[in-house]
């Protein structure tokens, strides 16, 4: 760490908390209204559907793929310095990654712009997670669901203005002014981030989480088991939902409801929309503020069991709009947890040292899964509709449900055992957190 005898932070950990909400509600529309996009693109250019996802699925990639590299460079510069760096260089690739994707005339620039923007909104991401889960130990299921929860529910706030924006004005000025407004807010607000400089994070931690202190870095953390079950898990997941992400208009479309007024004017696709977004934000506060208290792999087992059933419900009944509405709802409901629960488990199970780090490195496990969306439009098409999609998303979201319980947690506990038991034996240095026992 390059921050020796840090000056206090001017904003405590709470405020510190809110800000990283802020800033993930800032880069939330880089993926979550990127659906709005993509019918204007296509009748705009002619572009196939499919060559158009491909911008989302690397824009996915590069938001994940890098972030294990901004994550150690933000732990590297400190607690001062690497946030707040980290997030200005954000701001400057948002803003410039949708510049580019309003004045795109090819594929090849949608696709740089992409790759721009992941790489900015990476960077927001790995800082801001890293932030709660430092600064939280005592609640660390719920402040990282809090910060997830500002990406996942962020784009609700701005979804009906980029729609009207697109449909007045066409699909280049709201990338291009919505770009330009998410920059520019996230380099004012990324000036006050600051992670917690040794004690500064509160030290009393409840015995009913499973917890150590004893720090592992990057390198060992992708030598153990553990790590890699979480990751296969997450992979498994991750891909269910990006689908839905990405395909929920052309579903809708497919189910010939997506312009069917629903109330005031709005249509199913817009309703649907917002209660998605508001649904994906609730689940992660919900969920990690529910594992901070029975644990984190039952609330796996219980989330994601509840997100098989919410696809099958998709594949069922979403042909009504408003059982579309309600059973999309449930579905992003039952998948945006993972982004708290995830990289608390992480930290619990890792350290807090390199916390950002190791976070980010299991958070490429939504790059991985990013690859896959593709292969729902094949599967789509070979079985002529949307059930087969839905059917295989229900299983994946069920295995996991049943790995939480069978495979993570025995592994993580027999880790945490050996883990333990060395910071019992071991002197433990002024500031530390007492050993608990698994």
């Amino acid at each position: 760490m390059n921050d020796t005898n840090p000056a206090k932070p001017a904003v405590g950990r709470w405020g510190q908390l809110w800000l990283g909400v802020l800033c993930m509600v800032l880069i939330a529309n880089l993926q979550y209204a990127w659906t709005l996009f993509v019918s204007p693109m296509h009748q705009a250019h002619g572009w196939a559907i499919a060559d158009i996802q491909l911008a989302f699925s690397i824009f996915i990639a590069t938001e994940t793929w890098a972030t294990p590299i901004e994550g150690w460079i933000v732990d590297r510069l400190g607690p001062r310095r690497g946030p707040k760096l980290m997030v200005t260089f954000g701001a400057v690739l948002v803003a410039i990654g949708w510049i580019i994707n309003a004045r795109t005339g090819t594929l090849s620039l949608l696709y740089l712009g992409a790759a721009l923007s992941g790489i900015g909104a990476g960077a927001v991401y790995a800082t801001c997670v890293g932030n709660a889960v430092k600064w939280f130990p005592d609640r660390r299921g719920l402040a990282v669901g809090l910060t997830a929860g500002g990406f996942g529910a962020g784009a609700a706030l701005t979804v009906i203005p980029i729609r009207l924006t697109i449909e007045q004005f066409g699909y280049a000025p709201a990338f291009f002014w919505f770009g330009l407004a998410q920059g520019g807010i996230l380099l004012i607000v990324g000036r006050l981030l600051a992670a917690p400089a040794g004690a500064s994070a509160p030290l009393r931690v409840s015995a009913r989480l499973r917890q150590t202190t004893r720090s592992a870095t990057p390198g060992q953390v992708l030598r153990t088991p553990t790590f890699w079950v979480l990751y296969v898990m997450l992979v498994l997941v991750s891909a269910s939902g990006l689908m839905a992400t990405a395909q929920l208009a052309p579903i809708a479309r497919d189910f010939g409801i997506a312009n069917t007024p629903l109330f005031f004017g709005a249509t199913t696709i817009a309703v649907a929309l917002v209660v998605d977004n508001v649904m994906n934000g609730m689940a992660r506060p919900a969920f990690g503020w529910l594992s901070d208290r029975i644990g984190r792999e039952q609330t796996m087992a219980l989330a994601f069991a509840l997100g098989g059933a919410s696809y099958w419900l998709l594949g069922t009944l979403g042909t009504r709009p408003w059982a579309f509405v309600i059973c999309a709802g449930l579905i992003f409901f039952t998948w945006g947890e993972i982004f708290s629960l995830f990289p608390s488990t992480c930290t619990d199970t890792f350290g807090p040292t390199y916390a950002t780090a190791n976070a980010s490195l299991l958070y490429t496990a939504k790059g991985t899964s990013a690859w896959l969306v593709p292969l729902a439009n094949l599967l789509q098409v070979a079985s002529g509709g949307w059930h087969a999609v839905f059917v295989v998303a229900a299983a994946m979201n069920f295995l996991v449900a049943f790995s939480a319980l069978a495979v993570l947690r025995p592994i993580r506990t027999r880790q945490l055992r050996l883990t333990l038991a060395a910071e019992d034996s071991a002197a433990m240095p002024t500031g530390e957190l007492p050993p608990r026992t698994a």
